[in-house]
C-alpha cells in the first residue's frame, strides 16, 4: 500500500488540467515527475532512466541541460551513480562528486565539469523486479538531510508505481508507448554494437567500449552515434574510419 505522500505525488503528476491543450509537446508524466521532484526535495534538477540488465536503457525525462548531460554521460561512459544504484539495488548518495573520481574515473570529472556537484540516485524496483533509476543532482555539494531523503524516496516509489502501471497496460510482450521510445535507444545501441563487431573485427564488449569512447571524444550522445552507425553514416573499419 502506497503511503499518503506517495499517493499525493501520484495525484499531482498524473493530473492534467483539462483546460490545457491535449498532448502538449514534452509534457509527460515523466517531465512532470522530474519537475515536481526537483522542487520538492529540493535539488537543482532530476532525470528518470529506464534500465535493462545490460545497463542504461534510455532516458525517460530530464529537467534541464545538466540533468540530460548527467543521463547521457552515464549511458555513454557506462558508469555513474545511476548504474551503480541499479546494479547494487540501493540508493547512491554522492554529496561531493568532485571527490568521487576513484569510484567513477570517467564520469565524475566529466559531470563536475558540466556543473554537477552532487548526485543522488534511487533504484526503481519492487522485490526482484528492477525497472529504472531516479537521478537527482545539485549544482553545489552537500548531502540530503533526513526529510529530503525521505521525500526523494517517496518520489522514487511514485515513479516505480507509474512504471508498473504503464507496463501493466502494455500489450502482451510489448512496452507501453511512453516506455518504448526510451527502450528504442537501447535497441539502437545494441544494433550498432553488433555492426561495430563486424566492421572492426572485435568482440561485443570491445565494440561497445569503442562506441562509448568515440561518442565521448566527439562530445555527442551515445544514441546519436549509434543511429549514425546503423545508418552507415559512421563506420569503424580500421582502414576507413570516416565519420561526420
Amino acid at each position: 500500500m502506497a503511503s499518503l505522500r506517495v499517493r499525493q505525488i501520484l495525484l499531482e503528476v498524473l493530473a492534467v488540467d483539462r483546460s490545457d491543450p491535449p498532448n502538449l509537446e514534452g509534457d509527460t508524466v515523466w517531465t512532470r515527475l522530474c519537475a515536481s521532484a526537483a522542487g520538492a526535495v529540493p535539488v537543482s534538477g532530476a532525470g528518470v532512466a529506464l534500465m535493462t540488465p545490460a545497463g542504461h536503457g534510455g532516458t525517460l525525462a530530464a529537467t534541464d541541460g545538466p540533468a540530460m548531460v548527467m543521463e547521457n554521460l552515464q549511458q555513454t561512459l557506462g558508469e555513474g551513480p545511476c548504474l551503480t544504484a541499479y546494479r547494487d539495488r540501493r540508493p547512491v548518495l554522492e554529496h561531493d562528486l568532485a571527490r568521487a573520481g576513484a569510484r567513477w574515473p570517467a564520469f565524475a570529472p566529466a559531470a563536475t565539469e558540466s556543473g554537477i556537484a552532487a548526485i543522488f540516485a534511487f533504484p526503481l524496483q519492487i522485490g526482484a523486479i528492477r525497472l529504472g533509476v531516479l537521478d537527482l543532482y545539485r549544482d553545489t555539494p552537500g548531502p540530503l538531510d533526513n526529510l529530503q531523503l525521505g521525500e526523494a524516496l517517496d518520489y522514487a516509489a511514485a515513479a516505480t508505481t507509474i512504471l508498473l502501471d504503464l507496463q501493466h497496460k502494455a500489450p502482451p510482450g510489448g512496452l507501453h508507448p511512453q516506455l518504448a521510445e526510451a527502450a528504442d535507444s537501447h535497441r539502437a545501441i545494441h544494433q550498432a554494437t553488433g555492426i561495430v563487431t563486424v566492421q572492426a573485427s572485435v568482440g561485443i564488449n570491445e565494440a561497445l567500449l569503442m562506441l562509448r569512447a568515440r561518442a565521448y571524444a566527439e562530445e555527442r550522445p551515445l544514441l546519436e552515434l549509434a543511429q549514425y552507425v546503423v545508418a552507415r553514416r559512421v563506420t569503424f573499419h580500421p582502414e576507413d574510419d570516416h565519420h561526420e
